[in-house]
């Protein structure tokens, strides 16, 4: 068989084992007397769950003010340079004459 026909035939088997992979049902759960890790499904206390909703909005507020802030910035930065040649620009013209 030449490679190409070989990574063929792999691709396809790997094509078909995948659906039947797929199929299988979770894992069985570990009995509850474990001496290791034993996966927990909700948190035994309410006060041990985070916010995650107000954090996440609070971080994407942050990001927000923070590239307005920056566009501010720039925008007043440039405004201030535009001033600056055109005072120049009038001196020069100013000179020539």
């Amino acid at each position: 068989m030449t490679r190409i026909a070989r990574i063929v035939v792999l691709c396809i088997l790997g094509f078909v084992a995948a659906p039947v992979h797929a199929q299988q049902g979770p894992p069985a759960k570990p009995p509850a007397a474990q001496d290791g890790f034993v996966p927990v499904d909700a948190p035994t206390n309410p006060q041990d769950v985070m916010p995650a909703p107000r954090l996440v909005a609070i971080a994407y507020g942050f990001i927000w003010v923070m590239l307005f802030g920056y566009l501010w910035s720039v925008r007043t930065r440039l405004a201030r340079v535009e001033r600056e040649m055109e005072s120049l620009s009038r001196r020069a013209g100013a000179t020539r004459h």
